[in-house]
């Protein structure tokens, strides 16, 4: 007797196209345990909207920076339960750490691009004459060899 599906579902490419993700990456994830594929009776794939948020989520966590073995490891301890909580926390506070630090190194990129335009900028309207060279830029915020 078949199971009686409340939600919709679908074929591995139009899940693939609902996520954002190829079909060989919803297959490698599906070989790496980071998703299970439900089966019809005739032995084809097909995923639920239960399906499509858990991967965004996995896609959240991936865009921290977490690493696919730290993602494999995460989903085997959500599976055992709830007695795996303090890991996953603790997985998930490091995770956070990692990502913040790249964060801030990112703001940092991006004052010194933005600052770069706003020179440049002051430079074609003609309000400021001066050269500043990089190096003593660099050295002015603290980047200096």
């Amino acid at each position: 007797m078949q199971e009686m599906r409340t939600e919709p579902t679908y074929a591995i490419g139009e899940f693939a196209a609902k996520v954002g993700l190829s079909a060989p990456t919803i297959r490698y994830y599906e070989r790496e345990d980071l998703l299970k594929s439900h089966r019809e009776a005739n032995g084809r794939r097909y995923f639920t909207d239960t399906d499509v948020n858990w991967v965004r989520f996995l896609l959240h966590l991936k865009g921290t920076g977490m690493s696919i073995q730290d993602l494999k490891q995460y989903v085997e301890w959500r599976a055992q339960g709830d007695e795996t909580i303090p890991n996953r926390l603790t997985l998930l506070k490091e995770t956070r750490n990692d990502f913040m630090e790249k964060y801030r190194e990112v703001q940092h990129h991006l004052q010194i691009l933005n600052d770069k335009i706003n020179w440049y900028q002051n430079k074609e309207a003609g309000k400021t004459t001066s050269t500043e060279p990089f190096a003593e830029y660099l050295k002015r915020i603290g980047h200096s060899e």
